[in-house]
C-alpha cells in the first residue's frame, strides 16, 4: 500500500511546518509520510529545535524547502495543510494541483518577544498545539480509511 503524502506549508518553513512534519512522520509513519516547505524558506528557528529536542525529536539537521522547488520537481501530495496563523493567512503559500487542502492556524514562534524562557515557553505551547492537532488528524483519518 502506498503511503498517503502530506505537505505542510507556511511562509518560512522554519518552525510550524517543520514541527508538523516531524509529528506526522512520527505518529502516522506506518500509513503516511510528510514533508514541509515554505514560500520564502528561512533558517530553522533555534527555539523550535530546542523545544522539539526536549521531547526527543531532533530537527537540528533538517533543511528548509521551497514550495516552488517542490512544485517544479513535480512532487504530488494527497493533502496540503497550511499552518500559518489566521492573521497572516493571505501570505501563506498555496501548492497547486488536485489535492485535499486543509488550513490550520498556529501563531508564528518567530514573532515571540520577551526573555529566552518566555519565548521557549510560548514555543512549547505552539509545539503542544501542533502535536495535539496531528494526533487528532491521525486518529480521525485512520478509521475512515482516509489514507487508502
Amino acid at each position: 500500500m502506498e503511503k498517503f503524502k502530506v505537505l505542510f506549508v507556511c511562509i518560512h518553513n522554519s518552525a510550524r511546518s517543520q514541527m508538523a512534519e516531524a509529528f506526522l512522520n512520527n505518529f502516522g509513519g506506518d500509513v503516511m509520510i510528510a514533508e514541509s516547505a515554505g514560500l520564502e524558506p528561512g533558517s530553522l528557528n533555534p527555539n523550535v529545535v530546542e523545544v522539539m529536542q526536549e521531547i526527543g525529536i531532533d530537527l537540528s539537521r533538517h533543511g528548509n524547502q521551497s514550495v516552488f522547488d517542490l512544485f517544479t520537481k513535480g512532487r504530488k501530495y494527497d493533502a496540503v495543510i497550511t499552518v500559518c496563523d489566521a492573521a497572516k493567512a493571505e501570505q501563506c503559500p498555496i501548492f497547486p494541483g488536485k489535492v485535499k487542502r486543509i488550513a490550520w492556524s498556529f501563531e508564528d514562534p518567530s514573532g515571540f518577544k520577551g526573555s529566552h524562557e518566555q519565548i521557549i515557553e510560548n514555543t512549547r505551547k505552539i509545539r503542544d498545539e501542533i502535536e495535539e492537532k496531528i494526533h487528532d488528524f491521525v486518529k480521525e483519518a485512520k478509521p475512515l480509511n482516509f489514507w487508502i
